[in-house]
């Protein structure tokens, strides 16, 4: 295994182990960090591994983070149809 592929598996781990803390923000402090810390590990995923891998681990990390991409889609949503 690699370092990077090593470095999601970890990544998965620590997010799980957040999620399972008590929060009074909703876990929403650690999502930024876990956001933060994600993007250079899924592109050194990719770089090293290819895209298939890429998009297996970045499915994988959306799974985990669920609201965050909940939330960009909505406002994705809202912000494309304003001019309608």
């Amino acid at each position: 295994m690699t370092a990077s592929l090593f470095a999601a598996c970890l990544w998965a781990v620590v997010a799980n182990l957040l999620a399972m803390l008590p929060a009074r923000d909703d876990h929403w402090r650690g999502a930024w960090g876990l956001i933060a810390c994600r993007l250079p590990i899924l592109g050194r995923v990719v770089r090293e591994h290819g895209p298939r891998v890429g998009l297996i681990v970045l499915f994988a990390g959306m799974s985990v983070l669920r609201w965050p991409v909940r939330y960009l889609l909505r406002w994705r949503r809202a912000r494309c149809q304003c001019g309608v």
